[in-house]
């Protein structure tokens, strides 16, 4: 029988830098049992051009990386909010059975 996968999703308010690294980077080291998408309350027009760089360095593929709405993400469990001003994922309707927040702010 096969593993069961995880989504997870990364919401954070522009969805261009922070969120983007959470999910490549757990795509790549998730090795199949995770899959991970991000998006945001309130997304950007494009990817930070840093956060592509970084990516590139890193060797990731960047191509399908482009800002979402939270509003049309998946409802993936757990969420994880990457700003304090991210919405919680009961407001935004997403019904995770756990959250973690994370933030520089506190």
């Amino acid at each position: 029988m096969a593993e069961k996968v995880y989504n997870v999703l990364f919401l954070c308010t522009g969805n261009s830098a922070r969120s983007v690294i959470a999910e490549a980077i757990l795509n790549r080291l998730g090795q199949g049992r995770f899959k991970a998408y991000s998006a945001g309350s309130q997304p950007k027009g494009q990817v930070h051009p840093y956060t592509i760089d970084l990516l590139r360095k890193l060797n990731h593929d960047v191509a399908g990386f482009v800002p979402s709405s939270s509003a049309t993400a998946i409802a993936a469990r757990p969420v994880t909010t990457l700003l304090d001003s991210a919405p919680t994922p009961t407001t935004m309707r997403v019904g995770a059975e756990r959250r973690a927040t994370m933030s520089g702010t506190k």
